[in-house]
């Protein structure tokens, strides 16, 4: 097996337990619960349980990125080790944490320069992140060399498709993404946008519906339109969700009964203290292998 380092943000929203068996590293986002200030470290520190419940009794939150100083420790831990490493962030559209982890790669690239660090705007989020970690540690765990792994990336990072729907509108009120007539409104209604990450790395409301109903129904419908292989699809499907478990399950068994030859069943994650502050309990995201994704 190749010998150098996968490593992304917490932002990835896998598990601890995943991350581990898989040989892969981490680094955490910061997070604010009421005013205390806590790790994004997977759910270690703050269970998923804690920070939606927390949420839905209207809890505040705040996040924080990962600093340039907090990049050029964690890299340099494996450096001075003699480790090559390469790294995914969250996306640049939704993230200033791609300029830090790039700043900190020039300053480390000084004092360690027979040493490879790369760094990778996944252009994703969430699950979508991990589900495309996990497909480069397939490729390490086959032989393939860092620099053979860096250029399968950049070369196929878009064709990981991000969709997604929220039944809960309030946080995306709270955190500007829409006017509070339109997000009050939407409640009212029962709408849930149907939302995607673009090339561009950006979300971009797709349509909109009334009821988790249908938009389970039209998430599937999405997926299968823009699959790779269509109902044909070997390869795997990640879900995360914001306190949605039920739900989550029901797509989930769903998307396994639409695609009879996909790798594995649905693997299904909670969304973490990074991402779910900003989405508030009641999403759901798919994310599988599929079209290169399009601006807008």
């Amino acid at each position: 097996m190749a010998d150098y380092v996968l490593s992304c943000c917490a932002t990835a929203d896998l598990t601890p337990e995943w991350m581990e068996r898989r040989n892969l590293s981490y680094v955490n986002f910061h997070m604010e619960l009421d005013g205390k200030q806590y790790p994004d470290d997977m759910g270690k520190t703050i269970t998923p349980e804690i920070l939606f419940s927390s949420m839905a009794a209207g809890a505040m939150t705040r996040t924080s990125q990962v600093t340039i100083g907090e990049y050029e420790e964690y890299f340099r831990g494996f450096l001075e080790k003699g480790k090559d490493v390469l790294h995914l962030t969250l996306s640049s559209g939704i993230s200033g944490t791609y300029n830090s982890a790039m700043i900190a790669q020039r300053e480390l690239a000084q004092e360690f320069p027979d040493r490879k660090l790369y760094i990778v705007d996944s252009l994703g989020a969430s699950s979508g992140i991990g589900l495309l970690l996990d497909k480069l540690a397939d490729l390490r765990d086959e032989g393939q060399e860092i620099d053979q792994v860096y250029a399968w990336v950049e070369a196929n990072k878009k064709r990981v498709r991000h969709s997604f729907f929220s039944t809960d509108l309030t946080y995306y009120i709270r955190g500007g993404r829409i006017s509070k007539a339109s997000g009050t409104i939407g409640n009212l209604l029962g709408i849930c946008p149907l939302l995607e990450i673009d090339a561009a790395g950006k979300l971009v409301v797709k349509e909109k519906v009334r009821g988790k109903k249908k938009a389970m129904k039209r998430s599937l419908e999405l997926l299968l339109e823009t699959i790779d292989q269509g109902a044909d699809y070997t390869d795997q499907c990640f879900i995360s969700h914001s306190d949605f478990l039920k739900e989550a399950g029901e797509l989930a068994g769903m998307i396994q009964e639409s695609l009879p030859k996909m790798k594995g069943k649905v693997e299904i994650f909670s969304i973490g203290a990074t991402i779910g502050s900003h989405t508030g309990p009641g999403t759901i995201a798919i994310f599988y292998w599929g079209k290169e994704r399009s601006d807008g």
